[in-house]
C-alpha cells in the first residue's frame, strides 16, 4: 500500500475558549496541529494511506499524542523519539496565523533535528508522495538542511514531492532570508501551492504591488498564471502550481477562490463567500490536502481544484487546526452551482 508521507513539526496550540464556554472552568482550549499534521489528518479521514514523520520527546505526553494519531488513522512508525519538548503556539481566538500568533518552539524535539538523524531510506520505503511546507526550513539552518536531505532522498526514489509556500514572518529569525533557502528546495518539487504574495517573499517571483488597486478578479487570475509560469520556468521539475485568494473585509466577510495551473492551462474554482468564520487556522493546510487527495487519486484538474477549494472553505467554519469533514461533505460543497 503506497502512502503519502507528511514531514513537519507537530505543535500543541493553546487558544482562549469561546465566550460561550464555561470560562471559569476551561478558560483555554488545547488543540493538536502543525501544518503537515493537518494535511495528514485530512488525508487519513478521506481514505488516503498516510504516515507522518516528526520528532517528539520520549515521555508520557508523546505517547498520548501517538495514540491520538493512530486513532485518526495516521501511521506513526516514522516518528523519531528524541529531544526534550513538544513545540507550542498560542493563537488568539479567531486570529490569523500571520498576525495573532506567539510561537514557543525553540529547542523543541523537531527543531533540534540534524542531518543524519532520520533514516530516509527506511522512512520512504513505502511512500509515493512526500509533502512538506516552508514553515520547517524557516525554523533554523539545521532543519532547512534536514529538509534538503529528505528531498534528495525522495527525488532519488522518484517520489512525487509537494510544498506549501506558507510564509510566517515571525519565523525566519536565524540570519537567512527565505530567498536564500527556498529555491534550493523548490528544485525538487512537482507540486507547488501558495499564493502570489508568498511566492514573491519566498522565491522572489515578480509581484504587481498595485494589484489591489485594480479591484479586478481577472487581474488576480492573470497574475496567478504569470506566477505559475515563472515558477515552472525557474524550477522545471514543477508541473502543477496552485494559488489561493482569500479576502477578508472589516465586516469579517470572506471571499475565496483558487486556481490551478497545469499543462499550460489555468483552472479556476467557483468563488465562495460567507459572513464570519469560526477558525482561520488550518484552511490552507486543508487546501493542500485536497490537492494531494485529487492528484493521488488521479482525478482531473478541475475536480481536484474544486474539491480542495471546498475543503479549505469548509475548514473556516470548524474549530481547531485539522478538519473533520468527510469526503461526502466536501464533494457536496465542491459541486459548482449550475
Amino acid at each position: 500500500m503506497k502512502k503519502v508521507l507528511c514531514f513537519g513539526e507537530l505543535l500543541l496550540r493553546i487558544s482562549p475558549a469561546p465566550g460561550d464556554e464555561a470560562i471559569d472552568k476551561h478558560p483555554m482550549l488545547l488543540y493538536m496541529g502543525g501544518a503537515e499534521l493537518n494535511v495528514a489528518t485530512a488525508l487519513a479521514g478521506w481514505g488516503v494511506p498516510v504516515k507522518y514523520c516528526t520528532a517528539l520527546p520520549d515521555n508520557f505526553m508523546s505517547r498520548h499524542v501517538i495514540d491520538y494519531l493512530e486513532y485518526k488513522g495516521i501511521y506513526t512508525s516514522s516518528v523519531l523519539f528524541t529531544g526534550d519538548r513538544i513545540g507550542v503556539y498560542y493563537l488568539e481566538r479567531g486570529a490569523d496565523l500571520k498576525s495573532g500568533v506567539v510561537y514557543d518552539r525553540d529547542r523543541s524535539s523537531f527543531s533540534s533535528l540534524k542531518r543524519g538523524m532520520l533514516d530516509w531510506d527506511k522512512i520512504l520505503r513505502d511512500v509515493v508522495w512526500f509533502n512538506f511546507s516552508a514553515i520547517s526550513p524557516a525554523l533554523n539552518a539545521d532543519i532547512a538542511d534536514v529538509c534538503l536531505e529528505a528531498l534528495e532522498a525522495a527525488s532519488k526514489k522518484g517520489i512525487t514531492i509537494s510544498v506549501d509556500l506558507n510564509y510566517r514572518s515571525r519565523l525566519w529569525k536565524y540570519g537567512k532570508q527565505p530567498v536564500e533557502v527556498m529555491p534550493s528546495l523548490l528544485q525538487y518539487c512537482d507540486v507547488v501551492m501558495g499564493n502570489i504574495w508568498s511566492a514573491n517573499t519566498l522565491l522572489n517571483t515578480s509581484i504587481d504591488e498595485h494589484i489591489h488597486e485594480k479591484k479586478s478578479r481577472q487581474a488576480y487570475l492573470d497574475h496567478a498564471v504569470a506566477t505559475s509560469k515563472e515558477i515552472m520556468q525557474r524550477f522545471p521539475k514543477c508541473s502543477t502550481v496552485a494559488n489561493t485568494f482569500r479576502f477578508d473585509n472589516e465586516a469579517n466577510n470572506i471571499r475565496y477562490f483558487t486556481t490551478l495551473y497545469s499543462k499550460e492551462q489555468l483552472f479556476v474554482s467557483q468563488e465562495l463567500s460567507c459572513a464570519g468564520v469560526v477558525d482561520r487556522s488550518g484552511s490552507g493546510d486543508c487546501f493542500m490536502a485536497g490537492l494531494i487527495y485529487g492528484l493521488y487519486n488521479e482525478h482531473d484538474a478541475q475536480e481536484t481544484l474544486d474539491y480542495a477549494t471546498a475543503a479549505a472553505f469548509g475548514k473556516l467554519q470548524e474549530q481547531g487546526d485539522a478538519t473533520g469533514q468527510d469526503v461526502f461533505t466536501v464533494q457536496k460543497r465542491s459541486t459548482p452551482n449550475k
